[in-house]
């Protein structure tokens, strides 16, 4: 029997977006809960030991390799599964449509969120920074207008990431409810199951 994938995640960051993906495709896996403030495993391990970046998400494949970048370990799992609706078929249009969106959510969204945790920033600059974001998203509200989806009505990987990354919003302040497209969007994700399986198993919903 293969051995299963093993996850290294933190409740609710950006390893919540591959998690969900393990649970849509079905994938065997384990998860190992990193401590990203310590640097530590939920087995006492020193997480620099396994990712000298100290970042998740983080797979271990079967080879006892491992594969990191919450884009990239998307496509793997999704490729893996041949789960051609969550990442379509390599060479097609449809699914450089899903790495457009995986590209800039992590790019423009999730990088511009990053500084709003950081206590080094001052109050000044992260309001200017949460403006800007709050501009992005704006503009991402208007582009889910019409559509269950970022792609249509497909959910794919990279309503996956969105979701994750929306999610933080609460955190740093940012009033995501006049978004009204966005909050749909957010109701219509948080309800799949595997979406439910993966919260319930990081400890964000009971």
């Amino acid at each position: 029997m293969p051995t299963p994938l093993k996850l290294y995640f933190t409740p609710g960051a950006c390893s919540l977006a591959p998690h969900i993906l393990l649970r849509e495709t079905g994938t065997a896996f384990t998860l190992e809960k990193v401590d990203t403030a310590r640097h530590l495993t939920a087995g006492g391990v020193d997480y620099y030991t396994i990712n000298a970046r100290g970042q998740v998400p983080l797979i271990q494949l079967g080879d006892g390799t491992h594969l990191s970048e919450g884009p990239v370990i998307a496509q793997y799992i999704a490729d893996r599964a041949d789960a051609h609706t969550l990442m379509p078929e390599a060479g097609s249009l449809a699914r450089y449509r899903v790495m457009e969106w995986q590209n800039y959510i992590t790019s423009e969204i999730h990088k511009s969120f990053t500084p709003l945790f950081q206590n080094d920033v001052d109050a000044t600059a992260k309001k200017a920074l949460a403006a800007v974001l709050r501009k992005k998203l704006a503009w991402l509200d208007g582009q889910l207008e019409g559509k269950s989806y970022l792609t249509g009505e497909t959910f794919t990987a990279a309503d996956a990431y969105l979701f994750t990354v929306l999610g933080w919003a609460k955190f740093v302040q940012i009033d995501l409810s006049d978004l009204r497209h966005i909050g749909a969007f957010v109701a219509r994700v948080s309800v799949r199951p595997a979406v439910q399986a993966a919260m319930k198993a990081e400890g964000l919903i009971a």
